[in-house]
């Protein structure tokens, strides 16, 4: 049997219908009642019957860091994909961060090798990758992780989860991570992810960025994930990006598709610094919550360009081309609204 964490997540999701297709059983993790019409929703989206899918899923409403509820989750699994994180670039989540994306890894990678899983495949992100100081050459997968960087109270904590997932390699337990980009999926437009960014850009979007980023279709996410569970890949690490695009044309693209006005200012790197420490004292004086961090601005304006060779020679893979994708969740998201 399968188990899912974060099902009713933007990957987890995706995943589980995915899934759905090979017959195999399947147990998901949910943590709220309420977050399961996400999933269904999603369903609706590419099947007529989405509830008989939905309910061909055996649902556990468990924590991660719960630990009875988790062990009864485990029982006769046999493979593990763990979805489930906390999002955040706020810095004073960050001991809530440590707790379900660390902690609650460690969690799970201790039950896999204590319930002798065959096999773990961690979703991580790129935010955990390391960087170059030249912003020419491509970031793969052999890039050095600097702790003394400023990196994101969010990268911080999923590469501390990585670690867990490699100390569990050492203790027997099979695994692999998948690094992905700003991942492209439709049915979660009120989250922090990309389904938030296209909501923000249909709303009206003036300023833009200059920074580089990777980006990928959540098809081609959990494809790859499946894809290497089935393979005799363990123990590595694979960087999944489609495309290396600026965020000015990211939003441009995705603005045409959503027939809205592109945005048109730059936003320079003072206005940007003004901004987050506005965002800084509004939080102080205020209690409102972080929009725009130092690391998050900082983030922005970053030119980083990764190499995703590794997937595509490993398994022979083969990526949905970024237009499509930002033409098909666009058209989800105007049918939504």
């Amino acid at each position: 049997m399968i188990l899912v964490t974060g099902g009713t997540g933007l990957v987890g999701s995706h995943l589980l219908f995915q899934l759905l297709k090979s017959d195999e059983p399947i147990r998901a993790i949910y943590r709220r009642e309420k977050t399961l019409a996400r999933v269904k929703n999603v369903f609706s989206y590419f099947s007529n019957d989405a509830e008989t899918l939905f309910n061909k899923i055996e649902w556990v409403e468990a924590d991660i860091n719960d630990i009875p509820k988790l062990e009864a989750a485990f029982k006769g699994i046999t493979h593990v994909y763990h979805c489930a994180a906390f999002v955040s670039f706020e810095p004073d989540k960050y001991n809530d961060l440590r707790k379900i994306n660390i902690k609650g890894t460690a969690n799970i990678v201790n039950l896999s090798i204590s319930h002798q899983v065959k096999k773990l495949c961690y979703v991580s992100t790129i935010a955990a990758i390391g960087h170059h100081s030249n912003p020419e050459k491509l970031i793969d997968e052999q890039t050095d992780w600097s702790p003394e960087d400023d990196n994101s109270v969010y990268a911080i904590t999923k590469y501390g989860a990585e670690l867990e997932v490699w100390r569990g390699t050492q203790e027997g337990l099979d695994a692999v991570i998948v690094n992905p980009g700003i991942i492209l999926g439709a049915g979660y437009w009120n989250g922090g992810g990309s389904g938030n960014l296209f909501k923000r850009i249909y709303k009206g979007m003036p300023y833009y960025t200059t920074g580089v980023t990777g980006y990928i279709d959540v098809w081609d996410v959990v494809k790859a994930m499946e894809q290497l569970m089935h393979s005799t890949i363990k123990n590595e690490g694979f960087i999944l990006v489609t495309e290396n695009l600026s965020f000015q044309t990211f939003l441009t693209k995705t603005a045409k598709k959503l027939e809205v006005k592109p945005p048109t200012k730059e936003a320079k790197p003072w206005l940007l610094g003004i901004a987050w420490r506005l965002d800084w004292l509004q939080h102080l004086l205020f209690g409102k919550r972080r929009s725009l961090s130092k690391q998050t601005a900082k983030s922005a304006l970053s030119v980083t360009n990764y190499d995703a060779s590794k997937i595509i020679n490993s398994l022979n893979f083969e990526f949905k081309p970024i237009d499509k994708s930002i033409e098909e969740v666009s058209k989800l998201f105007l049918k939504d609204y």
